[in-house]
């Protein structure tokens, strides 16, 4: 049996999605900057397509740019930001996404602004109080918080987090780019001024997502080249991208609560038979249901010399996956999520995300072959 339990990194492409892509790829090729009726055509698709997307989340299809991915959404919102409103402290967490992390790490090594980590606890939420105290000390941040970790699946209360920078006057920024099309986003009563998603981890196509610009925010743009997306990003528009990025979504709202009911199941058959087959076995961040993505479970596995081969084996048979250790005094970059919760370094952690279309059986074989890979902990 062949298991993909991988979807946290990217999702198979819906068949539906697939048909609505074709013809933008056959038929209708035109640019849609040129004026000529094949331009228009594609231009009119685009901007349906802004519109799908805008319509889901309740806000204006003027504040919906379109992007590469997530990972380019979130330098725009930052690095523009920091220069359309001179500021000088981002306020973020060191369980973000690298395109999050390595960006801020950046603008302070380049001397434009200071660096402020919000205290976690064991399963990665943050303080509010700790963010409230950096608020009232640090005029001119920017706050930059994800809604749900990509590798835990921790969630944070972003509506609350939300409300505290509004009170303090902070640019709210959110990479959502895990909970989009998995929940539902209400842009109209969510105060965050740019937030992000991506296609491909929702059942669309690669190298395509979006960044919510809120109107009461004007920021310059990362990308030079041409006056697209409204001036806001240089260069040609992926524009089968596009389309099918708002099938995607679109599909994700239509089937949200069918879906969550049967990957939730997944996730919590798959919680029960690891407590009953694997012995000393535990989670990494927050498992709770309403807590926690429930597309992701990271399980940290008892100490053994033989865990580097944890994953080499789970391949062998036929089970994707994605895993690592918390940082151990240097001696390897591990996981800076894992190293970012304390999490003991000589455990493995495993993520196992959960999609669609995945099964039961699938969910069995795994916890099979597991308890056939993992040896009992070393004492």
């Amino acid at each position: 049996m062949k298991v993909y339990f991988d979807n946290a990194a990217t999702t198979q492409l819906d068949p539906e999605v697939f048909e609505t892509m074709r013809p933008l790829m056959l038929d209708m090729y035109g640019n849609p900057s040129s004026t000529h009726s094949h331009g228009r055509e594609a231009r009119s698709k685009v901007e349906y397509a802004r519109r799908t997307v805008a319509q889901l989340l309740n806000t204006t299809p003027s504040e919906i740019f379109f992007t590469s991915g997530g990972t380019e959404g979130d330098n725009t919102a930052i690095r523009c930001s920091v220069e359309a409103y001179d500021l000088k402290h981002i306020i973020t967490t060191k369980i973000e996404h690298k395109a999050v992390g390595q960006t801020a790490d950046k603008l302070a090594a380049e001397g434009k602004v200071k660096v402020s980590y919000l205290e976690l606890d064991s399963e990665g939420h943050i303080n509010h109080d700790h963010l409230i105290e950096l608020l009232k000390n640090n005029p001119r941040s920017m706050v930059s918080a994800m809604h749900a970790n990509n590798e835990i699946g921790t969630l944070q209360d972003i509506d609350r987090i939300g409300e505290i920078c509004n009170e303090y006057d902070a640019v709210f920024h959110s990479d959502t780019v895990q909970t989009m099309g998995h929940f539902r986003h209400d842009l109209e009563k969510l105060q965050c001024h740019f937030l992000v998603g991506s296609a491909h981890k929702l059942h669309g196509p690669k190298g395509i997502g979006f960044l919510r610009v809120c109107k009461s925010k004007k920021i310059g743009r990362l990308i030079d080249g041409g006056g697209q997306e409204r001036n806001h990003r240089g260069g040609t528009e992926n524009v089968h991208g596009i389309i099918g990025m708002a099938k995607a979504l679109e599909i994700a709202y239509r089937d949200m609560d069918a879906h969550q009911k049967h990957i939730q199941s997944l996730k919590t058959r798959m919680i029960e038979r690891l407590r009953e087959t694997v012995p000393g076995v535990s989670f990494n961040g927050d498992i709770r249901e309403g807590h926690s993505l429930y597309t992701v479970l990271n399980v940290s596995f008892p100490p053994n010399e033989d865990n580097d081969m944890l994953l080499f084996n789970l391949d062998i048979n036929g089970i994707s996956a994605s895993g690592g250790s918390a940082c151990n005094s240097g001696a390897n970059t591990g996981s800076h999520v894992l190293t970012g919760i304390k999490a003991d370094p000589n455990r493995q952690g495993i993520r196992f995300s959960f999609g669609k279309y995945n099964t039961m059986d699938e969910v069995d074989y795994v916890i099979e072959k597991l308890a056939e890979i993992v040896e009992p902990a070393v004492v």
